[in-house]
């Protein structure tokens, strides 16, 4: 197995539950919690050298991920927490099941409330309070709407998937070389069940 990038520092080391997935090109240093279940993506930087960092059970912290904070500060994702490709959380507090979308930025005590989703590229501001169940866009953030039902049930199939691909990547990745040519009936990775929002819409209009 590839060793981990995990460092000590002021003799703090961080701690991850053996049933997580973290990548191994992902940095870990200091005062980071990663709970049991939870998914860290390639290239993710989780920097606990100023304030704790956690990610709870089931929670998933994407490719290109950032977390940090400042001193005496935590910065949270509580349970099935779902943090898109490069988002960066600094000393906020995402809540259960909410969704960080791609690129979003997500400011010092910000907390965003329990199954709420903030769109790709939004800017949260510092200390602003999102309530459950909405969704955020904007530059600064503002709540635009209420989430349906169905919106949350989708954001909880798409967690449940990091939490299986924690599981299969814990099972079966391994580093490897390249081949040379494209071999015939070249297998896919099967997963009709997993669709994007914009094809469930479609599929109900």
């Amino acid at each position: 197995m590839t060793r981990l990038k995990v460092y000590a520092i002021d003799g703090i080391v961080p701690v991850v539950d053996p049933s997580a997935y973290v990548h191994p090109s992902a940095v870990l240093i200091g005062d980071v919690i990663v709970g049991p279940d939870c998914y860290v993506g390639p290239c993710a930087s989780l920097r606990g050298d100023f304030g704790r960092l956690i990610l709870e059970r089931g929670s998933n912290l994407q490719d290109t991920c950032v977390m940090h904070g400042f001193p005496g500060t935590d910065t949270v994702v509580e349970e099935d927490g779902h943090i898109g490709h490069g988002a960066v959380l600094h000393g906020c507090r995402v809540g259960r099941n909410a969704l960080i979308g791609m690129n979003a930025v997500i400011m010092d005590n910000a907390v965003i409330g329990e199954s709420s989703i903030v769109a790709a590229s939004a800017f949260v501001k510092a200390g602003m309070e999102i309530p459950p169940r909405v969704l955020v866009a904007g530059m600064p953030a503002k709540v635009i709407r209420a989430l349906s039902d169905e919106e949350v049930r989708w954001k909880s199939a798409g967690t449940a998937t990091y939490q299986d691909l924690a599981r299969r990547s814990l099972a079966t990745m391994e580093e490897t070389v390249p081949l040379l040519a494209v071999e015939p009936g070249r297998k896919r990775i099967h997963m009709p069940e997993v669709v994007p929002l914009v094809a469930l819409r479609n599929k109900d209009d």
